[in-house]
């Protein structure tokens, strides 16, 4: 008997559909984004350490923490959605993500209980990692099930905007309950407010979502007694199956998860950081980025409808190539002129025997030279190095040589060459011009993003589609992206290079336009039944 042949009761309506999935990956996004929004924050809360860059790559590797239990989370959830359904499992993953995002705003900082607290704010990125696992596949796979063959694309793009938007939810919040404390009420309890009104989320999350029925497509493969024994082994019990996994892992999730996560969190630690924007306006100028984004990733995916799911994300991935590095330096250049200026007018230079330098170092650097460097990556300075056979570390900043390589003598060297020192707050000509650049990475973000729920979906039968799109969709979205943040500032610092880490955003998209290229099928309009 075949499944679409079965009376399978009620169905819910589209837009209701549609209107509680996004809502739902808004909540729990957003639930998940708040941590990276705050991680300066969680930073000195939870790992003080005597250099606030190595308190931030460790706070930002907690952050990967989460991504990395995804495909665990897509293993066990996605077990659950192809043997119990759809509907159940994604509110199971809704709940989770909501209480473990609440027990961070109520956690005792690392001042109160020590190294219980980080131990217990890594088992709570855990908890939120599983969650996010199951969230995805749910309900792109719950959309599409309900939606019309020919706006398969345009309907589940709404999800990829609700990623979009929990992020720019995350940014929201967080600016508000920055405006609500003062500067140092809110590095002591304000920033808890943004995790604890995940609270009030997970209520309308819910709310609307027991309203729905269960897909279709599951209901009929119930009735028909079509569902798969064992969801997870019909996934990968062959070599087709395994190499399907492979593809989509490597070619489709890999690159656009790091397109999606360069064009937000890497702006955002890229502009605080490198280019030296204050942290409030930094925010502001990616969350208005992201604002102004959400519409390219509806725009592709009903495109997709029209033209296949591959050419645009293919034209995606060859417009990150050529763009990305030209972005980022116009970024710098608009944002902080005069340390752009004062990079190109007066480069460091660092000259010695043994400058091994450890970004992670919490106790201080072994050499000289890397105590030279470390004073460096805490202000944010580019810098180049220059090994020495031997001799004490040097300095040149421009044409200039320091006459003592110590903190305070690097400081006053850099002052008396034009650097810039403190933050700054660009004005509004110059912080439109951040934005644009942030605006066109997202626009190919959402040419990579926009289409690929649908392409996913069309790929994979529906006895174990849950299963087989969630495992590559979080293994890469998971490690690719979830750890581009750390990799990308762990590069950074060790090169002295503020650009450096683009090259990780660009190998990535290099292999997946490959491929994509040669091994992803054309799946538009393809029967799901």
């Amino acid at each position: 008997m075949k499944p679409e042949a079965v009376d399978v009761g009620k169905r819910s309506p589209v837009r209701l559909v549609i209107l509680a999935s996004t809502l739902g990956t808004v909540f729990e996004w957003y639930d998940f984004f708040v941590y990276g929004t705050l991680a300066t924050v969680i930073a000195q809360n939870f790992f003080p350490s005597g250099n606030a860059a190595v308190s931030l790559l460790i706070a930002l590797a907690t952050f990967g923490v989460g991504f990395g239990m995804r495909p665990v989370g897509a293993v066990l959830f996605g077990y659950l959605g192809d043997k119990l359904g759809r509907k159940y499992t994604f509110l199971v993953t809704v709940s989770l993500m909501g209480v473990a995002t609440a027990g961070v705003g109520l956690l005792p900082t690392y001042q109160s209980i020590g190294i219980a607290a980080p131990i217990l704010l890594v088992l709570l990125r855990v908890a939120q990692g599983l969650a996010l696992g199951g969230e995805y596949g749910g309900a792109a796979i719950y959309v599409a099930e309900h939606a019309p063959r020919k706006k398969r694309g345009f309907y589940t793009s709404f999800i990829h905007a609700g990623v979009a938007g929990g992020f720019l939810l995350s940014i929201g919040v967080v600016l508000a309950a920055n405006n609500f404390a003062a500067r140092e009420d809110f590095a002591s309890w304000g920033w808890r407010i943004p995790f604890l009104f995940s609270l009030v989320l997970l209520a309308i999350s819910l709310w609307v979502r027991l309203m729905l029925h269960e897909s279709p497509v599951f209901l009929a493969m119930q009735k028909a007694g079509t569902l798969a024994r064992n969801p997870l082994r019909e996934s990968v019990d062959s070599w087709p199956k395994w190499r399907k996994l492979l593809v989509v892992l490597f070619g489709v999730t890999a690159g656009l998860t790091v397109i999606f996560y360069t064009a937000h969190f890497q702006s955002l630690y890229f502009i605080q950081n490198a280019v030296r924007i204050d942290d409030t306006p930094a925010r502001l100028i990616v969350g208005l980025s992201a604002l102004l984004s959400i519409g390219w990733y509806i725009l592709f995916g009903w495109l997709s409808d029209k033209i296949g799911r591959k050419p645009p994300i293919i034209a995606g991935y060859v417009l990150m190539l050529i763009l990305a590095f030209p972005l980022f330096h116009m970024m710098s250049s608009a944002g902080n002129p005069e340390l752009a200026a004062a990079v190109s007018r007066a480069p460091v230079v660092v000259r010695g025997s043994d400058c091994s330098f450890n970004p992670l170092a919490t106790q201080g650097q072994s050499t000289a030279c890397g105590r030279v460097l470390d004073s460096l990556s805490k202000r944010g300075i580019a810098y180049r190095k220059v090994q020495m056979a031997q001799g004490a570390p040097m300095v040149t900043i421009g044409s200039r040589v320091l006459a003592s390589s110590d903190d305070a003598a690097i400081e006053q060297g850099l002052k008396d060459a034009g650097y810039p020192i403190g933050k700054v707050t660009p004005p509004l000509r110059s912080a439109m011009k951040v934005a644009f650049g942030i605006i066109v990475i997202a626009f190919i973000s959402g040419m990579t993003y926009g289409p690929v729920a649908a392409l996913l979906v069309e790929l994979f039968p529906a006895r174990v589609r849950y299963t087989s799109l969630s495992i590559p969709y979080h293994i890469g979205s998971g490690y690719f992206g979830g750890f581009l943040p750390f990799i990308n500032q762990y590069i950074v610092a060790k090169t002295g290079d503020p650009f450096a880490g683009l090259w990780y955003t660009i190998g990535v998209t290099g292999m997946a336009l490959l491929i994509v290229s040669l091994a992803i099928p054309e799946t538009s309009g393809r029967n799901l039944e």
